[in-house]
């Protein structure tokens, strides 16, 4: 059992206390991720600057690649959220589902995109050339890969910090996965 509380907004500073505040006005209670990052008086407020940054991204997009990231990562959290923001999105479950297992066989832009982030995030960027080339094939740009590049740190600090601390989860549990390209290639 790691020693990780939800901090409640009375144990948070004044400056956390108002961000946990805005963010149950705006999505109608404050999940505990948002709530872990205030147990420091600076990092909620850095992540959700950096996270809520413009991006040449669509929404749907970044959910491609939050899924993407949060699995290969092993973040049953992330994993929840961003199953119920693809949603949001207008995925299906299924394509969320396809999405985590490393393909987009709905959609060849898409499936350009999985690929890619997939890479990024297992290689550490040591991409194949073959990949990126795909993804400028598929009509992205290089705005657009380093917005990728990006939002992969974005979700990997949060992904980071759910395993470490071992928060519970306030979102409907993301449906595990069969065998797994993702897993199959680990193996």
């Amino acid at each position: 059992m790691r020693p990780f509380d939800v901090p409640q907004k009375h144990e948070v500073s004044d400056q956390n206390k108002q961000i946990l505040e805005d963010l149950e006005s705006k999505i109608g209670f404050v999940p505990n991720i948002y709530a872990t990052y205030a147990y420091s008086d600076t990092a909620l407020g850095r992540y959700l600057t950096f996270s809520n940054a413009k991006t040449s991204l669509s929404n749907k997009e970044k959910e491609v690649v939050n899924l993407v990231v949060s699995q290969v990562n092993g973040c049953t959290y992330c994993q929840a959220a961003h199953t119920q923001m693809g949603k949001m999105n207008g995925y299906s479950d299924d394509q969320i589902l396809e999405i985590r297992s490393g393909k987009a066989s709905f959609d060849a832009k898409t499936d350009a995109l999985v690929s890619l982030t997939k890479a990024i995030i297992k290689d550490r960027g040591q991409i194949d050339d073959q990949l990126l080339a795909d993804f400028f094939n598929a009509g992205y740009t290089k705005e657009n890969l380093v917005d990728v590049i990006v939002a992969v740190g974005d979700k990997t600090t949060t992904n980071l910090l759910h395993n470490v601390t071992q928060i519970p989860v306030d979102f409907p549990e993301a449906p595990a996965l069969e065998e797994t390209a993702l897993e199959t290639e680990s193996a």
